[in-house]
């Protein structure tokens, strides 16, 4: 059975936001198919897929490598979230169907549940899933993309800091979600941009690999996953 070349890029992606593959580290294909159990050619489509995004640079002499970004190209993802999320709320307050806002409730009573028990290890998680559906609640594939792209670069460039009171966090999840299901997409849009600029403060940029932070490397054996993605 072919192995898919999205399954191998999202492999490959999530070890490079995880710090696996180091930045300005070679990407090499045999190594990458040994690594990743498939054949060369979903790695050759996964590393050109991955250049697009800006992950992987080809270097002369040396080949695909992890990118190495500067500090004005990482401030600019934020500045870019900062101007994209809020237009995903708009969008949301005009597209969501009832499965949407179904989940987008459901996601902020559990978190601000977790957060009034002060149990706040998957608050991250549960954060990531609420601006996840949020952006599908958008229905526009470009900006769904757009958005989860920008999501992978910011957690590949940036530490984030546990915001000091979650519930408040959680209250604007709850105030996004009451606008997005009165259709009130400019209230939507308002309350998203508060939010957004509240949290980019919590940003800190992330210097080195994972050895330099002090981080644990995870097993370099890693089988590509050949199930169906989660959507």
């Amino acid at each position: 059975m072919r192995i898919p070349a999205h399954s191998v890029c999202t492999a490959i992606r999530d070890d490079i936001v995880a710090g696996v593959h180091e930045r300005g580290s070679r990407l090499t294909e045999e190594l990458l198919a040994r690594r990743y159990g498939v054949s060369r050619v979903p790695v050759r489509e996964a590393l050109r897929t991955l250049e697009a995004e800006g992950f992987v640079v080809t270097r002369r002499h040396a080949g695909a490598c992890v990118a190495e970004p500067t500090e004005q190209e990482a401030a600019d993802l934020l500045e870019m979230r900062a101007l994209l999320e809020p237009l995903g709320a708009a969008r949301a307050a005009q597209r969501r169907t009832e499965a949407h806002l179904k989940v987008l409730r459901g996601l902020v009573r559990l978190g601000q549940e977790r957060a009034r028990r002060g149990t706040s290890d998957d608050l991250r998680s549960l954060g990531g899933w609420f601006h996840e559906t949020l952006a599908q609640a958008s229905g526009s594939p470009a900006l769904i993309a757009m958005l989860t792209q920008l999501r992978h670069k910011i957690a590949w460039m940036y530490a984030v800091e546990a915001p000091a009171d979650p519930g408040e966090s959680w209250a604007e999840h709850g105030a996004i979600v009451d606008a997005v299901a009165r259709g009130d997409s400019e209230r939507a849009r308002a309350v998203t941009a508060l939010h957004t600029e509240r949290s980019t403060a919590a940003h800190r940029l992330r210097l080195g690999g994972p050895r330099e932070r002090g981080e644990r490397v995870r097993n370099p054996q890693h089988a590509v996953n050949t199930a169906s993605p989660r959507h």
